[in-house]
């Protein structure tokens, strides 16, 4: 996520204008689950200003700090004084999936009770496991291995970047050592529990799961969220009779919309100018954004842009504050850009 992450937190670049951290927390608040520790490193400040107390969740919200990135076990090696000996759930904060995780906490919830389950992993089919942790499953349905970004994956199930544990996980992630990129790795620690005969299962997700990392995930959970907006324009929202908006498009607050074309879905932030534009579909416009002369689609644009004379912007991804002016051609150009940035294309 470069630039961007130069000046911010990934997991607070925004998808339909949210960031992704909030959709993670709403899935764990929703399921009943109501004190949340967040591991927190180089940009604590922010997500403190951003998540607060964890109010606007119902929930309460707990920062830990880890000096190093030194691997997800890790993170569960440094929140033990937060856990205790509950049960819990793992949720890495740059994920974002479509299946509601209630039934899932539920049903882990009721199995824990009846029997010696240990640790549930979710997984998910993917075209491309060496970039994931993957895991192998027999014939009978059990999970026999996991293996962080295998060179040969067993299969194409990859982990989801949800957990379910038992406190017995906290012994395994004492027991691991540093993997050869020097962390202590999730699947080392879930495997040490296998090899302990601790008893593991899993669920394959239905629906999407995207990690957010990358500039084109990204987008696409951009794509995806956006396809369960519902139209809703905001009453002191101004749409010039010379407009057309077409399908679902959520405009905010005091956001003025002249001589413009627009085709959802689409979100559109408060105080929000486009004139003269054409905005397409798959797009997420920042609060205090200003579109001039230019078509956008299927983008991401955060707080405070101006985008002018830009003919046509597709695909892209422009950090808070920044200013893209022209190219003036038809030839789509697509752009990553950090925040404060200023683009001046010929």
């Amino acid at each position: 996520m470069r630039p961007l992450t130069h000046s911010s937190a990934k997991q607070l670049v925004p998808v339909a204008n949210k960031p992704i951290l909030f959709y993670g927390i709403e899935q764990l608040a929703k399921s009943g689950i109501k004190e949340i520790g967040i591991i927190v490193g180089e940009t604590e400040n922010e997500i403190r200003q951003a998540v607060g107390e964890g109010q606007s969740w119902n929930v309460k919200v707990t920062y830990i700090p880890q000096e190093e990135p030194l691997g997800l076990a890790h993170c569960v090696l440094i929140a033990k004084d937060f856990l205790g000996e509950e049960d819990f759930v793992m949720y890495l904060g740059d994920n974002m999936l479509e299946q509601n995780l209630s039934p899932l906490i539920q049903e882990f919830k009721e199995d824990r009770q009846e029997g010696s389950l240990e640790s549930r992993i979710l997984l998910k089919e993917v075209d491309n496991p060496q970039n994931f942790g993957v895991a192998e499953i027999d014939e009978n349905g059990t999970v026999i291995a996991l293996k962080e970004k295998p060179e040969n994956p067993a299969s194409n199930l990859a982990l989801v970047g949800v957990y379910f544990f038992s406190p017995t996980i906290h012994e395994a992630v004492a027991n691991i050592s540093p993997s050869p990129r020097g962390e202590l790795e999730i699947t080392d620690a879930i495997q040490w529990l296998m090899e302990k005969g601790k008893t593991i299962d899993h669920d394959v997700l239905d629906g999407w799961w995207i990690d957010t990392g990358k500039k084109d995930p990204l987008l696409e959970s951009n794509r995806q969220v956006l396809k369960t907006i519902l139209k809703e324009i905001h009453a002191t929202a101004e749409v010039s009779r010379n407009s057309s908006l077409e399908g679902q498009i959520k405009v905010g607050a005091n956001t003025k919309i002249t001589d413009s074309f627009l085709k959802g879905p689409i979100v559109i932030g408060d105080n929000v100018t486009i004139v003269n534009s054409h905005i397409g579909p798959s797009t997420s416009i920042g609060e205090g954004c200003n579109i001039t002369n230019s078509s956008v689609e299927d983008s991401v644009l955060m707080k405070e842009c101006s985008i002018n004379d830009s003919r046509y912007l597709t695909n892209s991804l422009i950090g808070n504050n920044c200013e893209v002016t022209g190219p003036l051609s038809n030839k789509p150009c697509s752009l990553m850009i950090g925040d404060d940035s200023v683009l001046d294309l010929p």
